[in-house]
Formats: C-alpha cells, sequence, structure tokens
C-alpha cells in the first residue's frame, strides 16, 4: 500500500496484491516467508515506479517467527499458528509457570498458540538448538530489507515473554522456562528508525538505498489502533479481520484475577498505551464456509451470502466462535451444525442460515467482550469503532450495534495500513500526536454510522444460550 499524508491528506493505493497461501509439509503446517518477501520487493518496485517513496514500515500478524542460525540464515519456514504442534504445550509452560502467574506478568490472553507455547513445543528441537536470533515475522522481513535486527515492542507484547508493568523481556520469566535470553533481540518503539535498504534490494526494486525503514506498530492490531477515527473519549474499538479483537486503549495494564479469568489481553499500543481486548474468532469462520463451499461447488459470492444471511431466520442457533473445534481449517460448515447439534439447537442447513448463524454469533461475542472490558477496566464505553475488513459487512455491524445497544461507527476498512502509514508519518513530522492521528482520520475517511435497533430482550435471550454452552478456555493451577 503507498500511502500519501498531508495537513488535509490522508489517503491509500493499492501497490500490489499477492497470495499468502501456507503450505503443509510433513513436519507440519508452514508460511511461505520467502515467497511473502518476494511480495513484498515486488510491491516495493512498483510502489517506485509511482514517484519518490519517504519511508517504508511493515507490519503482519502476531506470535509467528523465524529463527536465524550464526550466519544470519533462517533455519526453516515459519511455523503456522494454526498448526497442532503446539497441543500440550502450555501444560508445560505451566509446570514451572502458573498459569495465574504467567498472565501477572505478561497479562497476555491464554491462546494455546503464543509464542512461549510454540518455543516450549520446539525445546530440544535440532533446529531450536542451533538458532541464535528469534525474528518475528514482521522484524524478519525488516531485517531482509535492512540487514538490521531488533524487536518491535506491540508485537513482542503477545509472545507471552514480555513484562506488561515493564514493557522489557522478561529475565525471570526466560529463566524459568529455560529459554536462551539472547534469542530475543534489543527492542524497538513505534516510531524509531530500523535502518535503510541493503544494496541488493535497492537495485531490485528502483528505490533509492537511503530509503529509510521505520519501525511502525508492526502488530496489525496496533495498527489498526492507531487509526480507529476517535474524536472523543470512551471509546471501544474492534478491529474485525480473520480475528475480531475487542477492547480498550488504557494507560496501564489490568491484571487482576478475574481480568485472568475472563481471558483479557494487555498488549502494548503506541506511546505507552496498553490494547486491553480479547481475541475473538472473527470473520475466519465465514471465510472458511467460503472455502469448503468452493470446494463443494456452491455459491460463494460475499453480497449473494449476506442478502440470504438478511432473509434467514434470526436468532434460530448461535455459536461460541472461540470454542476450540473452529480454530483449524477444513469443514467449518460441518462444524458449526455439530456443534449446533451438541448444544440442542437446530441446525442451520442453508447457506443463509450458516452466514446468519456467524454473523449474529460474533455479534453477541462483541456484546459480552465488551462489557466485560468496561466492567474490569472500570471504564464507560459510550460508542464503539469497527474498523478493518468486518467494517464492509452492513449486516455484522448493524447486528453489532443492536446487540451491544450502542452506537457503531464503521470504518476504515484499511486501518492497519493507515496506522502503519501515520506512524511513519509522525517519524517524518508531517503529522502530530495520536489525536491529532485520529482527527486526520476522521476527517479524511468514510465513516458509516449504526445506531442501535431491535428488540433487546432477544439478544439478551440468545446470550443467555450462550452462557450455558460455551467451553472453559481459561487455565487454572492443579
Amino acid at each position: 500500500m503507498l500511502g500519501r499524508v498531508g495537513p488535509d491528506r490522508l489517503d491509500l493505493t493499492e501497490a500490489h496484491r499477492f497470495p499468502n497461501t501456507p503450505v503443509r509439509l510433513p513436519d507440519g503446517l508452514r508460511w511461505d516467508v520467502l515467497a511473502l518477501f518476494q511480495g513484498v520487493l515486488d510491491g516495493l518496485r512498483e510502489a517506485a515506479r509511482s514517484g519518490g517513496v519517504a519511508s517504508i514500515g511493515v507490519d503482519t500478524w502476531a506470535v509467528d517467527y523465524g529463527l536465524l542460525d550464526a550466519d544470519g540464515a533462517l533455519l526453516g519456514q515459519p511455523y503456522h499458528y494454526r498448526d497442532s504442534r503446539t497441543d500440550g504445550a502450555a501444560a508445560r509452560v505451566w509446570a514451572r509457570v502458573g498459569p495465574e502467574e504467567l498472565y501477572r506478568t505478561t497479562g497476555l490472553q491464554h491462546l494455546p498458540f503464543n509464542t512461549v507455547f510454540q518455543l516450549a513445543s520446539a525445546a530440544g528441537s535440532a533446529h531450536l538448538g542451533a538458532a541464535c536470533t528469534l525474528l518475528l515475522v514482521p522484524d524478519l522481513l525488516v531485517h531482509w530489507l535492512t540487514g538490521s535486527i531488533g524487536a518491535e515492542e506491540t508485537n513482542a507484547s503477545t509472545t507471552g515473554l514480555l513484562d506488561a508493568r515493564t514493557g522489557a523481556w522478561s529475565k525471570d520469566l526466560l529463566g524459568r522456562l529455560s529459554i536462551d535470553a539472547g534469542l530475543l533481540p534489543p527492542l524497538r518503539a513505534p516510531g524509531d528508525p530500523a535502518g535503510t535498504l541493503l544494496p541488493h534490494v535497492a537495485a531490485y526494486t528502483g528505490l533509492d538505498a537511503l530509503t529509510p525503514v521505520t519501525t511502525v506498530a508492526s502488530h496489525d492490531t496496533a495498527s489498526a489502533v492507531v487509526a480507529v477515527p476517535a474524536t472523543e473519549p470512551d471509546f471501544a474499538y474492534i478491529s474485525c479481520g480473520t480475528w475480531s479483537l475487542a477492547g480498550l486503549e488504557l494507560d496501564a495494564p489490568v491484571l487482576s484475577e478475574a481480568s485472568r479469568a475472563a481471558n483479557f489481553t494487555n498488549e502494548r499500543g503506541i506511546d505507552g498505551t496498553v490494547r486491553y481486548l480479547r481475541n475473538i474468532m472473527g470473520m475466519w469462520l465465514l471465510e472458511e464456509c467460503r472455502r469448503t463451499w468452493e470446494r463443494q461447488g456452491l455459491p460463494t459470492h460475499l453480497s449473494t451470502l449476506l442478502a440470504d444471511a438478511a432473509r434467514a431466520t434470526p436468532f434460530a442457533a448461535v455459536v461460541d466462535p472461540d470454542a476450540p473445534e473452529f480454530l483449524a481449517p477444513g469443514d467449518m460448515p460441518g462444524r458449526l451444525r455439530e456443534y449446533c447439534r451438541r448444544t440442542g439447537q437446530p441446525a442451520p442447513e442453508s447457506q443463509g442460515a450458516v452466514v446468519r448463524c456467524i454473523l449474529e454469533s460474533l455479534a453477541l461475542a462483541h456484546r459480552r467482550t465488551l462489557r466485560q472490558a468496561a466492567e474490569l477496566a472500570g471504564r464507560d464505553i459510550t460508542h464503539v469503532h469497527l474498523v478493518g475488513g468486518g467494517s464492509r459487512n452492513d449486516l455484522l455491524c448493524r447486528l453489532t450495534a443492536d446487540a451491544t445497544g450502542l452506537p457503531v461507527v464503521a470504518g476504515p476498512a484499511e486501518a492497519t495500513a493507515l496506522g502503519n502509514v501515520l506512524v511513519q508519518a509522525r517519524a517524518a513530522g508531517l503529522v502530530g500526536d495520536p489525536p491529532a492521528m485520529r482527527g486526520l482520520v476522521a476527517a479524511t475517511q468514510h465513516l458509516r454510522h449504526y445506531s442501535p435497533q431491535g428488540d433487546t430482550a432477544a439478544w439478551d435471550a440468545a446470550a443467555a444460550r450462550l452462557d450455558t454452552a460455551g467451553p472453559d478456555t481459561v487455565p487454572r493451577s492443579s
């Protein structure tokens, strides 16, 4: 994405689009990070053809990493967080550091694929034994662009290895888990310089070799939160894409036992802020259904599916999007139906009914998460900003307003890219502090507004159904 920023200007142009297709190898599901880096290089070459490039910033998803040997060579393609190798790894970590203490240190929501559990699953392996440096995926791409080594702090905060209070790597935790502290690079903050382009990168892309690579909020959700167009306090946000990340922006972490029991996370944002949120299995459910239907030769056009969902019977069946059976790729419609049967609900048969079930379930998850966040943090919420690709989904936005009983402002859809660009622009002196960044987003981007409507009792009844069927995903010490 090519961004242009000025006093009254903030716009994006897509420079290049390329697939991100994981590869299943005999030893597990891997990211094809070499193909991704080639896509980055091709995109930079396209951007160079449009004129001068003042800065480059890289963001990706969280938790996954590449390992480098003593010569700086990559030791195999990075594992995908949906790979099953972490099954049982959490128990090995908790045997050394109990889940309560782990949360008090890191403030991190329990997810079975957190980096700390990935490292536990790799303990004793040849590739971890040969590793000298661990780089999260965006840091790996920055390294290949510049040759520099560093760990950006918003993404580092998702590893389960960072102290939530100090913002530094937890030496105590690393020692007790027998993780070599030397694997972890020095931390960088959004806005810090990361280096300039390596000669062969400059030659291939046609960019000036002195083009700076700027550290941005490299966790995509952290970048998305930068671009939340909030101009008033007491807002909540939902960054909705493959995952729905719903929560609040705070000045300090919430590390209480109640917060841990509710499975909330304290991840770092820019300027020392805390993204207090919960991961919800988001549009992954719908996209995986579409992949299944495509293989079956059924219609997959999103507008048609959403129109059918709008006509489907409301609240016929709802699911907990975070049920563990929904994590892995595969036959998602079949798994949704089986969940409904297991919980005594009618299984959705038509495509429209399946999509309705997914969207109402996500809206209920948004409602539950935001209410819990407000209670645990002692904050009021007056309105919700829904950003990311899900903001284009009119039905989901409307259902979220109805479920939460709060006004919803939808957009921008490309919040992550905008937040990335804004941090670079601030480093270059083109924009001011976060309120100024958000004001620029609000003034320049197309936003849609939804007011809550409909029968609140129906939402309460659907929520009560889930309260009796949801899985217990929060670990407790024995």
